[in-house]
């Protein structure tokens, strides 16, 4: 389970997975986008940078995220373990980060162990903390031929390149900025462009797309991670809302985005994340990338919206059989490094052998007999 970096609500999915010799396959059996409460989603927006915010929230925040994370867990039949990533409101590269959603409310509600806090030991190692599908992304690749990397287009962009070395960071803001921008265009009537309609309708403004591009993030080398403690609507501050204001951030992040795939020499590029639902984003990405094919991330197994959420279903399962989950070349830590802290369930808690190895990974999607719905 995982809530991002646009805050709407709570990605859950559930993946059966199987070891067999040196191999792993998971199934993706159930995924469902679990909205906030109207009244908790405004209570967290306003307690996000660059907002101030008293301990109190937090803890209140932290427990009320937790009992959202729980019933969301507990309308899930079947489960053994659960992975959660919680509610991101504060990304500190170099030195902290926090997900707020008590892991024991979910524990206790759901009856089953519950893997949870999974970015700081990476931290603590040296990295960043991020970006943490990159293990995910780089099993997913592995059989694909060429130059293929991983693009998930989240309120943040971040891309995985598994060949010939690895490495993984995030790029810049891909929804962030664009739901940001939206919202003060239309007076707070949309929280994000729906199909990208609204910055279709503008003119990409150039002297402010450069003003953009000038920002120092771009020009850092990886390992790099960022968020909403930069690329927020305060980021905005000065500028004239409306359609061109929304056409010019969506073309900040087909530009960045672009500039990255064309560093690494590219030839195919595995989409993910929100952002895919935008086609004049797509579009955008489609006009500066000739050459370079645009592969849906469904086609290997992992439906685009719910990839993120099957990577923390992974890094459970991880962390349960003692095997690390982090790309130390993508996040910058020392090393390799098991992820998370565990709290029990209702039974004692029995942890299996540890294994010696990741396994490769194969994945698949059950879908329901003749239809495009999840079983």
């Amino acid at each position: 389970m995982i809530s991002g970096t646009s805050h709407d609500g709570i990605d859950v999915t559930t993946v059966d997975f199987t070891l067999s010799g040196d191999g792993l396959s998971g199934e993706v059996t159930y995924f469902d986008t679990v909205p906030y409460e109207p009244s908790l989603r405004a209570r967290l927006l306003a307690a996000l940078p660059p907002a101030t915010v008293s301990l109190g929230e937090v803890c209140a925040l932290d427990t009320l995220i937790g009992k959202a994370f729980a019933s969301a867990a507990a309308a899930v039949a079947g489960i053994d373990l659960i992975c959660s990533h919680g509610q991101t409101v504060f990304h500190w590269p170099g030195m902290g980060t926090l997900q707020i959603g008590q892991a024991a409310w979910i524990a206790e509600r759901a009856g089953v162990p519950v893997v949870s806090d999974v970015r700081v030991r990476d931290m603590a190692a040296g990295g960043q903390g991020a970006p943490l599908v990159a293990l995910l992304d780089s099993l997913l690749l592995a059989g694909l031929p060429g130059r293929a990397a991983a693009l998930n287009l989240g309120g943040i962009a971040n891309i995985t390149v598994p060949r010939p070395s690895p490495l993984a960071y995030d790029i810049g803001p891909a929804s962030a900025l664009i739901d940001a921008a939206t919202f003060l265009s239309t007076g707070g009537a949309q929280h994000y462009d729906r199909d990208g309609l609204i910055a279709a309708s503008g003119t990409v403004s150039e002297a402010l797309l450069r003003r953009f591009l000038a920002e120092p993030y771009y020009r850092l080398a990886p390992p790099k991670s960022t968020g909403k403690e930069l690329f927020n609507a305060a980021y905005l501050d000065g500028l004239t809302p409306g359609p061109d204001m929304v056409a010019t951030v969506t073309a900040l992040t087909a530009h960045t985005v672009a500039a990255a795939v064309r560093a690494h020499g590219i030839d195919t590029l595995v989409v993910s994340g929100g952002g895919v639902r935008n086609p004049t984003l797509i579009s955008l990405l489609r006009q500066q990338l000739p050459g370079v094919r645009l592969v849906p991330s469904d086609e290997l197994g992992a439906p685009g919206d719910a990839k993120e959420a099957i990577a923390f279903a992974l890094i459970g399962w991880l962390t349960w059989h003692g095997l690390p989950a982090n790309v130390p070349a993508g996040t910058g830590a020392r090393g390799p490094r098991v992820l998370g802290a565990i709290t029990p369930g209702v039974r004692p808690l029995r942890l299996p052998a540890p294994l010696s190895e990741i396994p490769a990974l194969s994945l698949r999607t059950r879908r329901a007999p003749g239809s495009a719905s999840w079983c």
